[in-house]
């Protein structure tokens, strides 16, 4: 089947190692279930993945150039609908068994994945689901070039000075607080210059499918901070802030 889709839509279609964990997790529930909900479904790749499995699937795009897209992709799909509106403005009439919401971010601060299934997950069955589960977001010592907030793409440069560190886990059947604030220690590996952190988001699909970050899913993400000369096995303890779905401008970090 082709799509038609916006440019930014062509890429994330391209990227086989996010669809393929999305297919996965989806493809694990028979075609026995009721509702399903698709929350800014995009160019509607998921719902017709959704489409097999589902009595009913309510797919939301808030985009007026998107939805015309997914409108069209899945005009022959009598058990789909597709609905240009805003979830946090939409009236939902029946309980979903399943919630899909692929608005995801680095440490989701970028995109309103925790404000919409706060929001969303009010209409899930108690027996119901969300795909994905959750996130693992890891943090790394690391010299940056830039002194500024960008993501790890190609042509970055930079050196780490420390292994990757748990520092949150979220679980999306949880209320989660979108304000995070956290003091974290992270054991240097090596000697030099320290001035950034690297955030790095798992995404989990489910208790099996963990899904690493991918050309067009959570790309690390490199903060600056402060210049500090580290040593082997020194302990650097560091203040993180920011806003889950206020963007990077909501960032801000600080040594302690």
């Amino acid at each position: 089947m082709k799509f038609k889709t916006t440019p930014y839509h062509s890429d994330l279609l391209k990227d086989q190692e996010r669809l393929a964990s999305f297919y996965n997790a989806i493809c694990e529930y028979s075609s026995d279930n009721k509702v399903a909900y698709d929350l800014g479904c995009g160019s509607g790749i998921l719902s017709y993945f959704l489409s097999s499995h589902f009595e009913k699937i309510i797919s939301l795009e808030k985009d007026v150039k998107t939805f015309q897209c997914a409108k069209d992709n899945l005009a022959n799909f009598s058990n789909v609908q597709v609905i240009n509106s805003d979830v946090l403005e939409y009236n939902f009439e029946k309980k979903a068994d399943l919630i899909v919401c692929e608005m995801m971010d680095t440490a989701l601060i970028d995109e309103e994945q925790i404000p919409v299934i706060n929001h969303a997950k009010k209409f899930l069955k108690k027996t119901g689901e969300i795909i994905p589960k959750g996130i693992i977001n890891t943090v790394e010592l690391v010299n940056l070039e830039r002194d500024y907030v960008h993501w790890d793409e190609d042509g970055v440069h930079y050196e780490v000075f420390s292994d990757a560190e748990v520092y949150s886990k979220f679980d999306f059947l949880d209320e989660i607080n979108p304000n995070f604030e956290k003091t974290i220690s992270i054991k240097a590996k090596g000697e030099g210059i320290v001035n950034g952190l690297k955030i790095t988001t798992f995404t989990k699909l489910n208790d099996d499918i963990i899904c690493g970050p991918t050309p067009m899913l959570n790309p690390p993400l490199l903060i600056p901070l402060g210049n500090r000369l580290v040593k082997n096995n020194d302990f650097i303890n560091v203040e993180l802030k920011y806003i889950m779905g206020k963007g990077i401008e909501s960032i801000k970090t600080d040594y302690l």
